[in-house]
């Protein structure tokens, strides 16, 4: 192990060069890493042509992670599972500019490992039948950009076979390195896909390079994360690092206070959706982390997680999304979702976009604006019960109160029930979906979903079914058991 700088780490990366940069989105980047690469960039136009591989691309939105290296000419190719946090970079793939690619976070995860064990790509049955499919998008983020993955037949059943680019180089993020190496992680929000994202690129002949807040003389070997013969450099940044942009922004308690009455029903009729003791239970990001947080108050006598391999405790959300407070344990991020697809997860609380008239769900892509499916296909495809939570318009909802009943004041400009999504992120009318307990959680009314019909469920107080038909462009059945 070298102790160096991160501008020296930014000299050593060569043209052309497959780069994997660390974290899970809003957490753990080694933001002294990037912007180093980035400084280099614009004083000598060097580094040309990279390829990044992440999970969980890196940022806050408003410049950091994977868009400080949002350069023409610095990136060539991005394969990554979520895009959300980083705009800069998904508006040069959306444009073209970048061959840009997003596949499912948890088949980034095991590429990983599978590039670790030194093979030439991962096959998958997740992300069939989805915008993945490269019989629909394949993936690629513009529509003149070539598919990489490829459907194989497997003993006669259709898997997807996504290939590895390989690596040359990892920048990824510890807490605390010893004088050989070691890497301890103690003090980030979970250990994203470090410790496979060092073996890969080992593996593949690459260097791996380490920002850490401080370097001590030796570390116990029960808190060594990385170890030392994965580690080729380690940069020392000095200052402390918080776990996630919004915990360093510390936003969670405005947040919550401005939380608005359409999702403080949706969370409220969420959280009492039955579940049986010692469920499994995944939430995502948006809403259902909010759900997370509140369930983590009202019942004990279940287990939770979020994808960044955080096992219980009140999940965060926002560009906290990945952290959680409270939490009983931690494991990587790779081996959850070898859980999840499993069928590990008994009950998961997801958001949406988009819902069509068949059943397929859009929470990849909505307008301009792209996040990349994340760790959602995953999960959808996994778990055993669903419960889809999310408004039924968007953009200038208004709600109000008469009593206990609610009133549509003004209504969302843009509907989310609609004849046909803009990407098929699950499609839920497929057989591999008939087994599962599938809900709808909006603000005004309850659905079930099954072989891609609608039935109505419940209505919140005060709302009609006619005013809850008239939101909805396509038929669907009314139970039996509403009455007005």
């Amino acid at each position: 192990m070298k102790q160096t700088t991160a501008k020296a780490v930014a000299e050593l990366i060569d043209n052309g060069a497959v780069v994997i940069p660390g974290g899970f989105g809003c957490c753990g980047h080694p933001d002294l890493l990037t912007e180093a690469l980035s400084e280099r960039f614009a004083r000598e136009q060097q580094p040309k042509g990279l390829t990044l591989l992440f999970a969980s691309g890196a940022g806050d939105k408003q410049g950091k992670g994977l868009d400080k290296l949002a350069h023409p000419g610095l990136v060539k190719r991005a394969i990554g599972g979520f895009w959300g946090f980083c705009p800069a970079l998904t508006r040069l793939g959306r444009a073209g500019e970048i061959d840009a690619h997003n596949w499912p976070m948890g088949v980034m995860s095991h590429l990983f490992r599978d590039m670790a064990s030194g093979l030439d790509g991962h096959f998958s049955r997740v992300g069939l039948h989805t915008f993945v499919d490269p019989r629909l998008e394949g993936g690629a983020l513009a529509e003149d950009t070539k598919p990489l993955v490829e459907v194989i037949s497997v003993r006669e059943k259709e898997q997807l076979y996504y290939p590895s680019p390989g690596a040359d180089f990892a920048l990824l993020r510890g807490t605390v390195a010893d004088r050989h190496g070691n890497i301890s992680m103690v003090g980030e929000a979970a250990l994203h896909d470090a410790l496979w994202q060092a073996m890969a690129t080992r593996n593949n002949g690459g260097k791996v390079a380490v920002q850490v807040e401080c370097i001590v003389r030796s570390l116990p070997a029960n808190q060594v994360d990385i170890p030392s013969h994965l580690v080729d450099f380690v940069i020392e940044g000095g200052d402390r690092h918080y776990p996630s942009y919004g915990s360093a922004q510390a936003l969670d308690a405005v947040q919550q206070a401005l939380l608005p009455p359409e999702k403080m029903l949706i969370v409220s009729r969420a959280c009492k959706e039955p579940i049986p003791d010692g469920a499994f239970l995944n939430f995502g990001i948006g809403i259902p982390a909010l759900v997370g947080e509140r369930l983590a108050h009202l019942n004990n006598r279940i287990d939770t997680s979020v994808e960044s391999g955080v096992i219980n405790g009140k999940p965060k959300e926002g560009i906290a999304f990945g952290e959680a407070t409270d939490f009983s344990s931690v494991i990587q991020q790779a081996d959850l979702f070898s859980f999840y697809n499993g069928g590990g997860i008994d009950v998961a609380f997801l958001g949406f976009a988009e819902i069509d008239q068949h059943g397929n769900i859009n929470a990849s892509a909505f307008g301009e604006k792209l996040t990349g499916a994340g760790g959602f296909i995953n999960i959808a495809a996994s778990a055993k019960k669903l419960v889809f939570c999310g408004t039924l318009t968007t953009k200038g909802l208004q709600l109000g109160k008469n009593g206990r009943d609610i009133q549509i004041q003004q209504e969302g400009a843009i509907p989310k029930f609609v004849e046909r999504v803009q990407q098929v992120t699950v499609a839920t009318q497929h057989p591999d979906f008939w087994d599962k307990d599938i809900k709808i959680i909006t603000e005004r009314a309850v659905f079930s979903l099954h072989k891609g019909e609608f039935t109505l469920e419940e209505l919140t107080e005060g709302i009609t079914i006619d005013s809850v038909l008239r939101a909805i462009p396509f038929n669907i059945k009314i139970s039996q058991n509403i009455t007005q």
